[in-house]
């Protein structure tokens, strides 16, 4: 590998965001947008903890199947207006879908060694 780097990398603590993947098995999940009937295979779930608040999910973001086959993106925001609290009527079964993201980024004991020399 011809790879040079230099520096000492920084996180930004002001708003620290963790963007979780998740590959769902088709045909476990329909979402329905303006009547038309999409079946997700992948969700990406944002968190973010603003200003050392509690995390909280903001945004979840499906790749998901047409009824014409094609591959289309659907987003759903999850925090409200006011950015202050859930959004209302957020189905439940998106909040199914950030539990598990929620589970996955922590809750499964994945630790990390880096690797030496």
């Amino acid at each position: 590998m011809d790879l040079s780097a230099t520096g000492d990398p920084v996180v930004m603590q002001d708003d620290p965001q963790v963007h979780v993947g998740l590959d769902l098995q088709t045909g476990t999940l329909v979402l329905t947008q303006d009547g038309t009937d999409y079946a997700p295979h992948h969700a990406l779930v944002e968190f973010a903890s603003p200003e050392g608040h509690p995390w909280t999910a903001q945004e979840a973001s499906f790749a998901a199947q047409g009824p014409d086959g094609e591959t289309v993106a659907v987003k759903v925001d999850l925090l409200n207006d006011a950015c202050d609290g859930p959004r209302a009527g957020v189905p439940e079964v998106i909040w199914k879908v950030v539990a598990l993201a929620a589970t996955s980024a922590g809750d499964v004991g994945i630790t990390y060694t880096q690797p030496t020399g």
